[in-house]
């Protein structure tokens, strides 16, 4: 996944890569303000800024490495959380078709049973009902 540049003459020599030339050369570094200072940055120093800047590069790819596989770990559970809530629904779905099934079945026989029956059925229930308003207020009077 991850790439490394390797220097050409060593496996942990990255001066090159970082522009540092031995001092034998001379020359300063890339980093330096003004030739005639040498800077810390040359070859013995260099070394350990490279090692150093190289050791933060491996903390930082190991934060993102963490933050990558937690990212994932919650794509998985957004995920799993659908795939979850997708059947449920689905179920719902079913569940809600049975029911508007079985009410328009009964709704139909009450119908039916209405219309065999006339008009008395409704009698009684507001028959029912005024006696039913009758008992709770007598009821609540003699409280």
């Amino acid at each position: 996944m991850t790439h490394r540049i390797r220097a050409p003459n060593s496996l942990r020599d990255r001066s090159g890569l970082l522009g540092v030339t031995p001092p034998a050369s001379g020359r300063s570094s890339p980093f330096s303000s003004s030739s005639s200072n040498p800077q810390p940055y040359s070859q013995p120093n260099g070394h350990r800024f490279a090692d150093d800047l190289e050791g933060q590069n491996d903390e930082a790819m190991e934060g993102l490495s963490a933050k990558v596989k937690l990212l994932k770990d919650i794509t998985i559970g957004i995920g799993n959380e659908v795939r979850e809530s997708t059947k449920q629904l689905s179920q719902m779905n079913d569940a809600f078709s049975e029911t508007s099934g079985v009410l328009a079945g009964t709704f139909r026989r009450m119908n039916n049973m209405a219309a065999r029956q006339g008009c008395r059925w409704l009698w009684y229930i507001v028959f029912l009902t005024i006696v039913f308003w009758f008992f709770i207020v007598v009821w609540w009077f003699r409280r």
